[in-house]
């Protein structure tokens, strides 16, 4: 097959399979990448009419890249909201995405969690806007740490780190008289986030951040 057509066909797949990206800066990345090449090949033959659509989209994906880059560490962007542990709404979203919420867990067993996920003492909504971006439960050990029940983020918004407004906005935790915050159990694959949010690794697979 001619170097060419692999590109172009490259190009068409790239394009099909970010369609099926649950992750928004994944489906601009590879939309991106995608969008090039086809631009690129549509122009190799004079195609102008398919090249200028596939360079408009990779002008689109380049703004929404640079977008969302600025926009991953904006305070104004996101919003902490604190809500009651039996809030309706917090458990509507926690029964929604119940199978992934599970995988998030940093305590095991609904017994360490004081019953259910939604029984930690404190919680707090990450939003975008109007849009439910992740949750937050810890629960208050009564010796001023606080264990991270849960730490959750949507698959759109995975890639970023919304979480790290909670733990930013440390005076909540210590408004409740906490000075230490304990994540027992690493989830898979999250200690870069963890490190990344000021924790550091204490005994076992125990992290710890203090409180400001």
């Amino acid at each position: 097959m001619p170097w060419w057509e692999v590109v172009g066909w490259a190009g068409s797949v790239l394009v099909v399979v970010s369609l099926m990206q649950a992750r928004v800066w994944r489906f601009r990345v590879m939309n991106l990448v995608g969008a090039v090449l086809a631009t690129a090949y549509n122009a190799m033959f004079g195609i102008w009419a398919f090249a200028a659509m596939n360079g408009a989209i990779a002008v689109i994906d380049v703004y929404w890249l640079w977008r969302l880059r600025r926009e991953r560490s904006d305070a104004n962007v996101y919003a902490v909201v604190e809500v009651a542990p039996d809030d309706a709404y917090l458990r509507h979203v926690l029964a929604v995405h119940a199978d992934d919420v599970a995988r998030h867990r940093s305590v095991p067993g609904d017994d360490a969690a004081g019953g259910d996920a939604t029984g930690a003492e404190l919680a707090f909504l990450v939003v975008r806007g109007d849009e439910t971006v992740g949750v937050v439960l810890v629960r208050d050990r009564g010796d001023g740490s606080g264990v991270v029940v849960l730490d959750w983020v949507t698959p759109r918004f995975r890639d970023f780190t919304p979480g790290e407004f909670v733990y930013r906005d440390s005076d909540v935790f210590a408004a409740h008289g906490l000075s230490r915050l304990v994540v027992p159990t690493a989830p898979p694959g999250s200690a870069p986030y963890l490190q990344r949010v000021g924790f550091r690794r204490a005994e076992d697979d125990a992290w710890e951040r203090a409180v400001a």
